[in-house]
């Protein structure tokens, strides 16, 4: 059958031009599409606000390697941090024996499990003052691959991660903890030290030898 044509059988019905109906619903749409179309001022605000995006760079999402899991304690009221990877365990302070002939971060040794380790306070090994009186009752075993030695701490506060981007890289207060030793500090201005760095650091190895 003719689309544009009725059916010669249809009774009473006239002819339908279907072309003129395509062309007014061709030209309502046309029109309708216009109706929808931003005006000047709207057009010029809509390519100024995609320029804009254009032009920033894209921030990189946050991913677990992006955070470091640390242990926050606390000595002499200041709190400190090391990074999980670097601790081996938590030990209990039961018995120090003192060592002659030692730097005075040097605090003695102590036996864990059988394990002989040297154990250092670090307020004294940066030379920080001294603020009350203090436990230094819990033992912070770090670890590498060519040191372990024992950390003391007045409190062992937990364990949390703190994303990289957060880390300041120091504060006008903080003073006597060189940049070699400083990871940065949180945004609750805990100190998170580089355990990596103090480990390979050749002034906590002891060769000074007591005379006989």
């Amino acid at each position: 059958m003719n689309a544009d044509k009725v059916s010669p059988g249809a009774k009473g019905a006239s002819a339908t031009d279907w072309r003129a109906i395509r062309s007014r619903l061709e030209a309502a749409r046309k029109a309708t599409e216009r109706a929808w179309l931003p005006g000047p001022e709207e057009t010029k605000r809509i390519l100024q606000a995609r320029a804009r995006a254009l032009a920033r760079e894209p921030q990189p999402e946050l991913e677990a390697a992006d955070s470091i899991e640390v242990i926050e304690f606390v000595v002499a009221q200041e709190k400190y941090a090391f990074e999980s990877t670097h601790v081996r365990e938590i030990y209990p302070l039961h018995e120090l024996t003192p060592l002659p002939c030692t730097p005075p971060f040097v605090l003695g040794i102590v036996n864990v499990r059988g394990q002989i380790l040297s154990v250092i306070d670090i307020k004294k090994f940066f030379d920080l003052p001294q603020k009350g009186l203090t436990d230094l009752d819990k033992l912070i075993v770090l670890r590498s691959e060519s040191m372990e030695l024992g950390v003391l701490a007045d409190q062992i506060v937990g364990t949390r991660a703190v994303p990289l981007h957060e880390l300041q890289p120091s504060l006008p207060t903080l003073t006597g903890i060189r940049e070699e030793y400083l990871r940065g500090v949180t945004a609750d201005r805990t100190v998170l030290l580089d355990a990596g760095k103090l480990l390979s650091d050749p002034k906590i190895v002891v060769h000074e030898q007591v005379a006989t």
